[in-house]
């Protein structure tokens, strides 16, 4: 089955602030689902797609939530990963050279591996991780904000990677070569306290 014109799947991108497997609340906010995407902006494809259904959403937007007429100011959750947060702050070196976006879902998520397999294990997909990602977009109307929100549909785990926030690798924290079950250690409330002697968690 085709997605609709408001929904679209990326090409491999890296996950960040991934809460996959419970929900979370941020800052106070409904708990929620949800991921950060890095997308490589060498993948012009899917940053076409991405646009695209931004487009039809915004569309859908004028027709449906605001009146006939498109908002002077448009919020739009993609940022450029070379630029600066809405918060002004620099944005981490794992985002230089991606466009930057956060997807969530109130209700769990589909979670696959590479080969259309369900991912049972928590801890699987984790921040650092590679993964295909598919999202729906809605235009919204709300409190006197209108915009484009993200909405997480199914995440598809391509490959291991470098954990973000400050985990670390079996053999980065024993030494020698991991077995081939092994896989990056995954912190749900992001980085624990680090012994400042060994750089091992507490």
């Amino acid at each position: 089955m085709a997605l609709n014109q408001n929904q679209m799947t990326t090409g491999e991108v890296r996950l960040s602030y991934a809460h996959l497997y419970e929900p979370y609340s941020n800052n106070g906010g409904e708990p929620k689902y949800s991921v950060t995407v890095l997308m490589p902006k060498s993948d012009t494809a899917a940053k076409a797609r991405l646009d695209a259904a931004v487009q039809y959403t915004t569309q859908k937007g004028i027709a449906e939530k605001w009146n006939g007429v498109q908002p002077p100011v448009l919020a739009l959750p993609v940022y450029d990963g070379d630029g600066v947060r809405p918060n002004g702050e620099q944005f981490g070196a794992e985002c230089r050279g991606h466009w930057v976006f956060t997807a969530s879902s109130r209700n769990p998520v589909q979670l696959v591996d590479a080969g259309m397999n369900p991912i049972m294990q928590k801890g699987e997909l984790y921040s650092g991780c590679y993964a295909r990602v598919c999202i729906s977009m809605f235009a919204y109307n709300s409190n006197g904000k209108r915009g484009i929100g993200f909405g997480l549909e199914a995440v598809q785990k391509l490959r291991d990677g470098d954990p973000l926030g400050g985990g670390v690798s079996v053999a980065d924290a024993f030494g020698g070569a991991p077995s081939a079950q092994s896989a990056p250690m995954f912190y749900p409330g992001g980085a624990p306290a680090v012994d400042p002697i060994t750089g091992l968690p507490l």
